[in-house]
């Protein structure tokens, strides 16, 4: 531990030399680390298609061009964000002036997980240099391939005084929770979370958890069927289900269920081809473990299209399952995999019951046309983000 513990108090050393608050020196942060992601894009690229099977159009969109454009963003707007915001001053303070001033923490951890390797390990540290941070970034050891590559980016762009990408196993992250960190940054499973959050407890230490969670994607009886089919598809089965916003169960109006399915089975078929194992751009299960998991969710006599996997590759086909419960084991906990359960309703009313009595999720997706029916579920309805 002598390691972590030496590096953190490098950093925290170099953040009080204050050269991190100085606008230029983050600018020009991001510049180097966006330089970087444009020469390395290959090679990134490549260890992304060997951790999760990534087509190079999907870590291009997802990862690598999601990061490009997160740091321009981010450079456009950063003079304004970082300035002193005055503030009218209660009467009862008269006579003296009220203003906001932001600063940076000092030493952030950012824990990454496996299913976007780079683009959760990048983005939040692109918001860790932003504010003028100093920032130690723990890569998952579950895809090692682009744990080396982020590595050798990091080492190659910063001074591990100021950016520094640890180990990647496991116990490095046990090790990493027993120092003192400023601001901890998580990315992962509930259970983890709670892990990450009790530790940080010691030192009062504030935290961001992003976690994932059952995200229901709610279709109403007027909606554009075509269109929700084309998107949930999309949404669904991009990165083989393995996305903490992906659209976890389908919730539908009983009346068009039956129009809903053929079209999500029609557009499975054009967009991953009759025979999605043998399509050369879909990707894989991470690995054995949820690869196992996973198949244990799929009850055979639910499935209705799709179901076929492949031991060898970890690949599990776009699948779709009928009849479902909420009592069903597919619907016991996030799912984050190709799986689709899709379950009916016959009024709103008892879909905001429903979705209010389970855990809070991430996110939350409905189709509809009705103004008012949108604004009743997104206004009582509890999530993190949400998309009519």
């Amino acid at each position: 531990n002598d390691k972590y513990t030496r590096l953190v108090k490098l950093q925290k050393a170099f953040f009080n030399e204050h050269i991190t608050r100085e606008i230029p020196f983050r600018l020009c942060a991001l510049d180097r680390l966006a330089e970087a992601l444009v020469s390395r894009e290959k090679q990134l690229g490549e260890a992304l298609h060997t951790d999760l099977g990534k087509s190079a159009f999907e870590s291009y969109a997802t990862e690598i061009g999601f990061l490009l454009h997160e740091i321009r963003t981010t450079k456009n707007h950063l003079q304004n964000w970082a300035r002193n915001r005055r503030r009218p001053t209660p009467l009862f303070l008269f006579g003296s002036k009220s203003r906001i001033h932001y600063e940076p923490y000092g030493c952030a951890l950012i824990i990454a997980p496996w299913n976007y390797p780079l683009q959760l390990a990048l983005s939040p540290l692109i918001g860790a240099i932003a504010a003028g941070n100093c920032a130690i970034v723990k890569p998952s050891g579950e895809a090692p391939r682009t744990a080396v590559a982020l590595q050798e980016l990091i080492d190659e762009c910063f001074e591990e005084e100021y950016i520094a990408v640890t180990d990647a196993d496991l116990g490095t992250t046990e090790l990493l929770l027993q120092e003192r960190f400023d601001y901890i940054f998580y990315t992962g499973g509930v259970e983890y979370g709670r892990h990450v959050m009790q530790a940080a407890s010691r030192h009062l230490t504030p935290v961001t958890l992003e976690l994932g969670g059952k995200s229901p994607c709610i279709v109403d009886d007027d909606a554009d069927l075509k269109a929700a089919a084309r998107r949930i598809v999309w949404g669904k089965f991009l990165n083989c289900g393995q996305t903490c916003v992906a659209p976890d169960y389908i919730y539908c109006h009983r009346e068009v269920k039956d129009t809903l399915l053929k079209q999500i089975q029609k557009q499975i078929r054009k967009q991953f081809g009759k025979s999605p194992l043998d399509n050369k751009n879909y990707g894989k299960i991470i690995n054995e473990k949820h690869f196992n998991r996973i198949q244990n969710l799929i009850d055979p006599a639910k499935v209705i299209c799709g179901g076929n996997a492949c031991p060898e590759t970890l690949q599990i086909e776009p699948t779709v399952m009928d009849q479902v419960t909420f009592e069903d084991a597919v619907m016991q906990a996030e799912i984050f995999g190709p799986v689709m359960p899709v379950l009916t309703f016959d009024s709103i009313e008892e879909v905001i019951r429903k979705v209010n009595s389970m855990a809070h999720p991430l996110a939350l997706y409905i189709f509809a046309q009705e103004k008012a029916i949108c604004e009743k579920v997104t206004s009582e309805c509890g999530f993190g983000g949400g998309c009519i």
